[in-house]
């Protein structure tokens, strides 16, 4: 029988319609062996099995496809005629369940065969990976990435010295001296919320922070949460503070807070409001016993996007404003990306005179143009040299701070909606350089 014969197209139209149907697929599979097709028949024979793993027809015709001996079941017996007809049909195999005292074959190697045809088609079934308590977890447990405890600490962020000590006074001390915190009843409950224009270092702070306390590290983003199908994205949530448990002492870093935990109130979406409720329901149990050693950072650029449920007291209750380097801070940035390239004759106090309210990032900017410029001079006059105080003076008069959108969206915020007084310190700060 040709492979391309109706009652061959007539049987693949009718497993395709049926694809759990095992008989029907094993007739398929006997069909395309008589017209000497064995790798079309593996491949349904595969599919087969894995409906009905045990069947007993199933596993035959795998081994003849495979080119296995025949089944003990199918060769001759003791009182059976000394051969068979040439043209008389083999003796059709007999159930797995009969006969009842029936030897099971050793002869065929169920493993090496299934290693041949492990490609032919993809399993039906994933088993999910074991969490630690040992139950079965959808999620995948190995997705999210705790990075060990890092060398930096705050002694390795230049200048913010405000900031330093807000952060001792109110998250770090408490938590390296627990006896002394047993004593003064200080609570750990709650996390902290670094907040301020972008580029100004919140991430890098909260990487030293994990450093302090010798703590693991795990950053999540709102790619690492958010998920199109409904359900999957309260599951990653909670994995991530699983996650976290496991691998205590670690700090959680929620980077752009504003977007996976936006104010509910203006969210239209059901699984981005679900998503802000998951994230409560995790940050309502940071005191517990079994969140122990997990601390919760998180960053936003607009903080006033914020569901308020979060920043309640012992949830996101302590806020921090992360504001544009000061001198010192703007010195050691500079130095760091100018420490390997060819500069000569530079004066850091004046150059970071002339930078007052460059951001980080926009200081890193600064040293890169800076050295495209002494580049592309070196590459018109075919002399190198080397990027000296003109080019950086030059590049910091062109380098408009990025910062400065933020502050006038910022402003209005503060003198408007400072509820509880959440802003005065960045009240202070305008007041300070005369922007409000």
């Amino acid at each position: 029988m040709s492979e391309d014969s109706p009652l061959i197209r007539s049987l693949r139209t009718a497993v395709e319609a049926a694809p759990g149907d095992v008989p029907l697929r094993l007739h398929l599979a006997e069909l395309l062996l008589d017209a000497e097709q064995p790798d079309a028949a593996v491949a349904e024979v595969a599919v087969a099995l894995q409906h009905a793993p045990g069947d007993g027809q199933a596993r035959t015709l795998m081994a003849r496809a495979m080119g296995a001996p025949a089944p003990a079941e199918t060769q001759e017996q003791p009182h059976a005629p000394a051969a068979a007809p040439a043209s008389a049909p083999a003796p059709a195999p007999a159930p797995a369940s009969e006969p009842a005292g029936q030897e099971p074959r050793t002869d065929f190697d169920w493993s090496a065969a299934a290693d041949q045809v492990g490609d032919v088609i993809p399993p039906r079934f994933v088993e999910a990976p074991l969490t630690a308590d040992g139950s079965g977890d959808p999620g995948d447990a190995a997705a999210f990435d705790v990075h060990a405890p890092g060398a930096m600490r705050l002694a390795d962020v230049g200048g913010m010295q405000e900031v330093k000590e807000r952060l001792e006074a109110a998250f770090l001390a408490p938590m390296r001296n627990p006896d002394l915190r047993k004593l003064y009843g200080k609570s750990l409950r709650g996390g902290l919320l670094l907040y301020g224009p972008p580029g100004c270092g919140k991430t890098f702070i909260a990487r030293a922070i994990a450093g302090e306390l010798g703590a693991g590290f795990l950053s999540v983003s709102v790619n690492d949460v958010l998920d199109m199908w409904i359900g999957n994205s309260e599951r990653n949530m909670h994995e991530i503070f699983q996650t976290a448990r496991r691998q205590a002492p670690c700090v959680v870093f929620l980077d752009e807070l504003d977007a996976l935990g936006a104010k509910r109130s203006r969210t239209q979406h059901s699984g981005l409001r679900n998503t802000v409720n998951q994230l409560l329901t995790e940050l309502d149990g940071i005191d517990s016993a079994a969140n122990e050693g997990v601390f919760v950072l998180a960053a936003t650029n607009v903080p006033w996007d914020v569901d308020i449920a979060l920043r309640r007291p012992g949830r996101l209750d302590r806020t921090l404003l992360v504001l544009p380097p000061d001198a010192p801070a703007r010195e050691a940035i500079l130095r760091y990306h100018l420490r390997e390239r060819p500069v000569e004759n530079v004066d850091l106090g004046r150059l970071v005179k002339a930078t007052d309210g460059l951001s980080g990032a926009d200081l890193a900017h600064l040293c890169e143009a800076a050295a495209e410029t002494a580049l592309l001079d070196s590459v018109r006059t075919g002399t190198v040299r080397m990027i000296g105080m003109k080019d950086l003076l030059q590049a910091a008069k062109q380098t408009v701070p990025s910062t400065e959108p933020w502050f006038a969206a910022a402003r209005n915020v503060a003198m408007y909606a400072n509820e509880g007084g959440m802003y005065d310190e960045l009240i202070t700060y305008l007041k300070k350089k005369r922007k409000l």
